[in-house]
Order: structure tokens, then sequence, then C-alpha cells
């Protein structure tokens, strides 16, 4: 591939970027207003100044637009947990696995606000959401039983993956709700640092 061809491959990439962006960030605000039973995929794409047509080249229905892409982050989260150093404890290399996640949604602090606000209102969404969840825990699971060198069904692997998606939603909650605008780095740090020292209860508030 030519310099010139690469930078419109690249070209191209960042324009389908930015109109997958445009068109979640049009369907949470809308349905944020509205609620989901009121708004439609065109009005999704017309607010993101695209086709209903285009609309469907990202994303399969309004649901999808809402929650975003979770086989794309599991993809990713997998390959990091399966390359994290061997020496490195499993519930470890689970954080590390997700640190190139939550650094994108720390970019994307609002729009991920608006996300779980939009969620929390219309329960409908929770199935969709609950299924891409026990999809990546279940490829999370695979992962670690290959890093430890036991079988899946191995209880340990799924207890990790379970403690650890606790630990993170757990901080991804508070960081949603905080108004000192940590870093959800921090807060997701700090859940697995109470989790691996075995949850010691905290010195009570002053």
């Amino acid at each position: 591939m030519t310099v010139t061809e690469q930078a419109a491959t690249g070209r191209r990439d960042r324009k389908k970027r930015l109109t997958r962006a445009a068109l979640t960030a049009a369907a949470l605000r809308l349905v944020a207003e509205r609620g989901l039973e009121h708004v439609t995929v065109e009005e999704i794409s017309e607010a993101a100044d695209v086709s209903s047509r285009t609309f469907f080249n990202y994303f399969a229905s309004k649901d999808d637009a809402l929650i975003g892409d979770q086989a794309l982050d599991r993809k990713r989260i997998v390959v990091l947990l399966v390359a994290a150093p061997p020496q490195v404890p499993a519930l470890e290399a689970v954080r590390l696995s997700l640190a190139e996640a939550i650094e994108t949604m720390q970019a994307d602090r609002e729009l991920w606000r608006l996300r779980l606000a939009v969620i929390a209102q219309n329960p409908a969404l929770l199935p969709r959401l609950i299924a891409g969840n026990a999809e990546t825990e279940r490829a999370m699971v695979e992962a670690i039983a290959t890093r430890l060198g036991v079988d899946p069904d191995h209880g340990h692997p799924a207890l990790v993956t379970a403690v650890a998606g606790a630990a993170f939603r757990t901080a991804l909650l508070r960081w949603a709700a905080d108004t000192e605008r940590r870093a959800l780095r921090d807060l997701v740090d700090e859940m697995f640092a109470a989790v691996a020292a075995g949850l010691p209860d905290p010195a009570p508030a002053s």
C-alpha cells in the first residue's frame, strides 16, 4: 500500500469513527430527552446528519447505538488479558486488561454518564446489556483458565471474573455519580486493591 493509499484509508477510518460517535451521541441525547419508545432510527439519523441507510451500516438497531459495540471491546480486553505478564496474578491481569477501555471511557465521561442514565431510565435495555456482559465474562473465564493452566470449569477463573466485574461496576457507578470528578482509573484501582487485600472494613467516617 502506498503512502497516499494509507492516508486515504486513515481518513476513511477517522470518518467512520466520527460518524459512529455522532450516531451514538444523538441516540443517547434523544432517548434521554424523550424516552426509548419515543425515538426512531430516522430521528437519530437526522440528528447525526446521515441517512437511515448509513445508520444501519453501523448499528443493527436503536438499542445497539445506545449500548455500544461490546464485541469490539470484548475482543480487545481478551487480547490484553492473554498478553499480561505470566507472573501477574489473575485479578491483576484483569485490571491491566481494562486499562485501555478505562482511558477511552474517561475521555468520553459525559457520554458515558448519559449512557448509564439512559440505561437506568429504560430497563428494556438491560437484557441486551446483560447478554453482552455475559459473553464478555465467558471469554474472560476462558482466557484466565488458559493463563492458569486449568480447565474453564474450574471455579477459580469464574470467581476471579465475577469479583473483577463487581469491582469494575462499583467503580463505574461511583464515577458516574461523582461530583468531584475523580478519574475512573483511580476508582477502579481503589476497588481492585480492596478486593486484593481481602476486603478489609474501612475506618469509620470522622
